[in-house]
């Protein structure tokens, strides 16, 4: 497999991570580990195959999936080719007037949240673009057009900055305890905008930075020292969190899984 990572514009910096073109000469499987994005993905060469909790399904030419608790398998076809859009964290609403919690735990045809006719519109410009850089182009005037003037919140904004920098290692009361609001209406508008609760986005952080801490430098460091410099309070709840994230103890997974 082969991964080619792009960055966006000046205009689209705010709202986009990355842009990442995968190709696949060989027929393959991948790990897609929960993460803290949301993820756009345009089918543009050969099949694609979704997989989780043992259902499988061809992916649409093009998707948005969700937060997500749980790990999911992508199936590639020879000579496949897939371009993912990955959004900043709580950036996803200045795109979609869906409430972004309604995604947890989802991959949807983007056609059901955009007018049909645009989405395939993007879908033919990508199957006929001639080039890479192309390609990026076509999907940056496509975020471009849908792009809000208004769409996220101070609070929510600010609570994600702390939480991103304490790697989740961080209580939700401490997390309020300097915002000029109470838990109830703040859990709502960051659901609304992040697509998971503050809770469940905090442990999507913690195990995020496990997995770099455990397999930094190429070499696997030690299980319990790795949980500790990830805020885990002990190697069983980290082997708890771990289970249900991926399905498989942390040396099982790492051991085998092709993975990011």
């Amino acid at each position: 497999m082969k991964l080619e990572l792009y960055y966006p514009s000046a205009a689209l910096q705010p709202f986009i991570k990355s842009y990442t073109l995968v190709q696949s000469d060989s027929e393959m499987h991948n790990h897609i580990l929960p993460d803290t994005s949301l993820i756009m993905a345009f089918r543009v060469e050969g099949n694609l195959t979704l997989s989780e909790n043992g259902i499988s399904q061809s992916m649409p030419a093009s998707i948005i999936s969700g937060l997500r608790k749980s790990v999911r398998f992508v199936g590639y076809s020879k000579n496949s080719t897939a371009l993912l859009v990955k959004f900043k964290e709580g950036m996803a609403s200045a795109f979609f007037q869906l409430p972004i919690h309604r995604l947890f735990g989802e991959s949807l045809d983007l056609e059901d949240l955009i007018p049909r006719d645009k989405v395939q519109a993007l879908e033919e410009r990508l199957s006929l673009a001639e080039s890479r850089l192309q390609r990026i182009q076509l999907v940056e005037q496509f975020l471009l057009s849908l792009l809000k003037s208004s769409f996220t919140d101070p609070l929510v904004c600010y609570a994600l900055q702390k939480m991103i920098l304490a790697k989740g290692n961080i209580k939700i009361k401490d997390l309020l305890s300097d915002l000029p609001t109470s838990r109830d209406p703040f859990e709502k508008k960051f659901r609304r905008f992040v697509g998971t609760s503050p809770k469940q986005f905090a442990a999507l952080l913690r195990m995020k930075h496990f997995i770099e801490v455990y397999t930094q430098a190429g070499t696997p460091n030690n299980l319990t020292e790795s949980a500790h410099a990830a805020g885990y309070y002990d190697q069983p709840h980290l082997i708890k969190d771990f289970r249900e994230f991926t399905g498989q103890s942390p040396r099982d997974f790492f051991k085998t899984a092709s993975f990011w």
